[in-house]
């Protein structure tokens, strides 16, 4: 059974990678265009020599950034407001914002009501 390459609007992650900037934000949707077309900001632009040049997961708070064929294969540490948390980019992640693959919210797991709880519990004995 012969595996699937990845693909994106046609083109190879190797094609992608060889591209520039601009040439990818014209494959990609509006929204990611649009962020792509305005510029990168300095603190993007940091974050992508970062990315480049270091092989270390590097952290970052740039949850609006959008993911690029640059990015592939490597590990991003992304804010969640409290934690770190690693984030490995794939290709199928290529014109997504980063922060759309790391929650912000935990899952609320709700325990046995405890002992004053309610008016009835106050008079159930305690042992």
């Amino acid at each position: 059974m012969k595996t699937k390459d990845f693909t994106y609007k046609g083109y190879s992650l190797e094609e992608l990678q060889n591209m520039s900037v601009d040439q990818v934000s014209k494959l990609m949707k509006t929204n990611a265009r649009r962020f792509l077309k305005r510029g990168l900001k300095t603190k993007h632009k940091d974050l992508l020599k970062k990315i480049r040049t270091k092989e270390k997961p590097v952290k970052t708070h740039l949850r609006e950034m959008v993911v690029l064929p640059v990015m592939v294969g490597k590990t991003i540490r992304v804010h969640d407001g409290k934690e770190f948390v690693p984030l490995e980019i794939k290709p199928k992640m290529i014109g997504h914002r980063i922060g759309e693959f790391v929650d912000t919210r935990k899952r609320i797991r709700h325990g046995a009501p405890g002992v004053g709880a309610t008016r009835s519990s106050m008079f159930v004995p305690i042992k």
